[in-house]
């Protein structure tokens, strides 16, 4: 865990969902790689040929871009695939059931940090699967608000997700949230952390459900 500029009396906290509120890097994989798959079929190319695809694109977009990554929505983009396919392909070729389970230690978390914060989470992946992956880690009636690709039409880093997860956070309190007031948590610093902490947010990188765990601890 790594822990970035925290506000010094923070009102909400911004969620990142995928290997962020989990703990499993076989689902986490498996969400990027039955897409890369899929287009490999469209395509007609192994599925080999694609992730070597994939590959060489992240690396030269990187090296473009002093280092930073790309997210799979931005990086299909390039390759012609419009985000409004890209939300269709995440709604139908994985299922959050097949891979998590209840997780009682973060539920319990969660309802912790639920007493002091507003939370919402972020998400590059539509609003539906991203549900139901809170549902079935038994989550999503604690955290009901989302953001996801379907909602501004956009993969992160986007600024127009956090205003809508921001202005979420203020009708739940009843009081402005600004960046200055807001923690982001997320798993991947590019994606998740930079643009908030640009913005003025704090920004906490952890490695799964277990460091989220502490976070109770942590703010308190």
């Amino acid at each position: 865990m790594e822990i970035y500029n925290l506000p010094e009396k923070p009102k909400a906290l911004i969620f990142d969902i995928d290997a962020t509120l989990y703990t499993c890097p076989e689902y986490a994989h498996e969400q990027i790689d039955a897409q890369v798959r899929h287009y490999a079929a469209l395509n007609g190319m192994t599925a080999d040929e694609a992730r070597k695809k994939v590959a060489d694109f992240r690396r030269k977009w990187a090296a473009e871009h002093g280092g930073l990554k790309i997210s799979l929505g931005n990086l299909l983009t390039s390759f012609g695939i419009p985000i409004e396919t890209s939300i269709e392909w995440r709604k139908t070729l994985f299922n959050p059931a097949d891979y998590l389970k209840r997780d009682e230690k973060l539920i319990a978390a969660i309802r912790k940090l639920k007493e002091k914060f507003a939370l919402v989470c972020v998400t590059n992946n539509p609003v539906e699967p991203a549900r139901r992956t809170l549902e079935v880690i038994g989550i999503a009636d604690l955290i009901p608000r989302i953001a996801g690709l379907d909602t501004c039409m956009e993969s992160k880093p986007s600024r127009k997700l956090l205003e809508t997860a921001m202005g979420w956070a203020s009708e739940d309190i009843g009081e402005e949230v600004r960046p200055r007031d807001c923690i982001s948590v997320g798993d991947r610093f590019d994606i998740d952390l930079k643009l908030p902490i640009e913005l003025g947010m704090g920004g906490i990188l952890v490695g799964g459900a277990e460091d989220v765990q502490k976070l109770p601890d942590i703010l308190a």
